[in-house]
C-alpha cells in the first residue's frame, strides 16, 4: 500500500475508510475474478494509491502503480480537450458547420425512420456543427435502441466502430466510409454514443495540420507530465502493459482479448481513436482530472480556459435527449451492470444531474469497457481512478468499480 500525503495530513480521508477501501478491493482480487488493479484517490493534493494483485490471471509479476492500461471509453474525456483548446484560440467555434474540414459530412441525408431502410431518407435540415460533435448529437452513434437495424449493421460492416476484431483504417478512409452512411437522426436531435468523439479527432487533425496524437502530446500530455499516455505502448514500456481479458459471459473463463507483446497496442494504430484508443496510467489520468478540477490550471500553467472546463463538465442534453439517455442506462442495466446511470452528458463525459448513488451532483467522468473508471467531483474536490485488466463481458469489473466508489465516498471525513 502506498500513501503520499502533503499539506494537511489525511486531507478529508479517514484512516479507517482507506483501510476499508483496501480491504474491499483486495477481496475482489482474492476472489479470482480480478487478477490485478490500480486505484488512485485524491483530495486537496493528497494521493492514496493501491496496487493489488498480478499482471496476469495466472499470477507472475505483481501489478504496479505505473502499470499501463487500455483506457477504452475513458479516452473520451481526454479526447475533447484539444477541441476546447481550438475554441479557446478561436480556430473553431461551437456553431461552426464542420463542412470546411470534414467535407465527407456535408449535405447529409437522414433516415425517415431511425431503424428504416438506408435508402429511405430526407435531406438534413442543417449542417453538422462542432457543438453537435462535442455533445454526441450529430446524428450517428452506437445507439442500443437501434440494435439490429440497417444503420447499426452498416456501422459495423463499414468498419466505423472498432470491435477489436476490425482495425480501423486511416482517418481519411474512415471519414470516406462514414460519409457513405445516412444519419439516423437530424443533427442536434438525439444523444448517441461514441462515434462523434472519433470524428472530433479527425477534425482536430485537419484544423491543426498535425496528427491528433501530436497535438494531444504537445498541448495536453507533455504540459501535464502524462508521459505514459498515447495510442500505443513503445517496446521500452511493453512489460508494464498487462494482457486484457474478456471473460466468457457464460462460464467466466478468462479469455485473452489482447496480449501485450505483438498485441494491438504494440504498434502505432492507423486510426488514433479518441473514442477509446488511449493507453495510460493512474497517475497520468490523475494529472488530467486534477487540471479539470483546478479549472484548467496545472501548477502555474493554464492548459484550458476556465469557461472551457465549465462547458465540458456541464450537462448539455435537452429534456428529450435526457429521456433517451436515461432509457439507455435503465433499460440495458442487465448488460451494462448499472454503469451509466449518471444523469446528463457534457463534452465526452457523463455529468451527474441527480443523486443516484453515493456521488455528488456535478461529478464528471466516465467508464471504459476494458474495466476502467475515471471521475472527478468538484463538490468534494475528489478524483478517483480505478484501472483493471478485465473487460465488461461479465459483471466482475463493473462490480469492483461500484464497490470502489462506495468505499471512496464513505472514506471522506471533513
Amino acid at each position: 500500500m502506498e500513501q503520499h500525503a502533503k499539506g494537511r495530513s489525511n486531507a478529508g480521508f479517514s484512516e479507517i475508510g482507506l483501510r476499508k477501501l483496501h480491504d474491499v478491493l483486495a477481496r475482489h482480487v482474492e476472489s479470482g475474478k480480478i487478477p490485478g488493479l490500480v486505484a488512485l484517490v485524491s483530495r486537496y493534493g493528497e494521493k492514496h494509491v493501491e496496487a493489488i494483485g498480478t499482471m496476469r490471471q495466472d499470477g507472475g509479476a505483481p501489478i504496479r502503480r505505473d502499470s499501463i492500461f487500455r483506457m477504452a471509453s475513458t479516452s473520451k474525456l481526454v479526447a475533447v480537450a484539444p477541441v476546447m483548446i481550438l475554441l479557446d484560440e478561436c480556430k473553431l467555434h461551437l456553431d461552426d458547420p464542420v463542412d470546411p474540414w470534414l467535407p465527407e459530412l456535408a449535405n447529409r441525408q437522414v433516415l425517415k425512420q431511425p431503424d428504416g431502410p438506408l435508402e429511405d431518407t430526407v435531406p438534413a435540415r442543417r449542417p453538422i456543427t462542432v457543438r453537435d460533435l462535442l455533445t454526441s448529437t450529430f446524428g450517428l452513434g452506437m445507439d442500443m435502441g437501434l440494435l439490429g437495424s440497417p444503420i447499426f449493421t452498416a456501422i459495423f460492416t463499414q468498419g466505423i466502430y472498432d470491435t477489436g476484431q476490425v482495425k480501423l483504417p486511416d482517418p481519411d478512409e474512415w471519414m470516406r466510409r462514414l460519409g457513405t452512411l445516412p444519419l439516423s437522426y437530424q443533427p442536434g436531435e438525439r444523444w448517441q454514443y461514441h462515434i462523434s468523439i472519433d470524428v472530433l479527432g479527425v477534425l482536430v487533425s485537419r484544423v491543426t495540420g498535425q496528427t491528433f496524437e501530436t497535438f494531444l502530446r504537445e498541448r495536453i500530455f507533455n504540459p501535464l507530465g502524462m508521459k505514459d499516455t498515447g495510442f500505443h505502448v513503445p517496446a521500452s514500456k511493453i512489460e508494464r502493459l498487462p494482457p486484457s481479458y474478456s471473460p466468457d459471459p457464460q462460464t467466466g473463463q478468462f479469455n485473452i482479448w489482447d496480449e501485450a507483446i505483438e498485441g494491438r497496442y504494440s504498434q502505432p494504430p492507423a486510426f488514433q481513436g479518441g473514442g477509446g484508443g488511449l493507453v495510460s496510467t493512474a497517475d497520468d489520468y490523475h494529472a488530467y482530472l486534477q487540471m479539470l478540477l483546478n479549472q484548467g490550471m496545472h501548477g502555474t500553467e493554464r492548459i484550458l480556459s476556465r469557461p472551457a472546463v465549465q462547458l465540458m463538465t456541464t450537462n448539455h442534453l435537452t429534456p428529450e435527449q435526457q429521456a433517451a439517455r436515461d432509457a439507455m442506462a435503465k433499460n440495458f442495466v442487465h448488460l451494462s451492470h448499472g454503469q451509466g446511470q449518471h444523469g446528463g452528458w457534457g463534452f465526452g463525459m457523463a455529468v451527474r444531474t441527480y443523486r443516484g448513488d453515493y456521488a455528488s451532483i456535478g461529478q464528471f467522468g466516465w467508464d471504459g469497457g476494458t474495466g476502467t473508471a475515471t471521475y472527478a467531483d468538484p463538490d468534494k474536490q475528489l478524483t478517483g481512478i480505478l484501472l483493471t485488466q478485465v473487460g465488461m463481458t461479465t459483471p466482475d469489473s463493473a462490480r469492483v468499480i461500484h464497490d470502489f466508489w462506495t468505499m471512496v465516498y464513505q472514506a471522506i471525513e471533513d
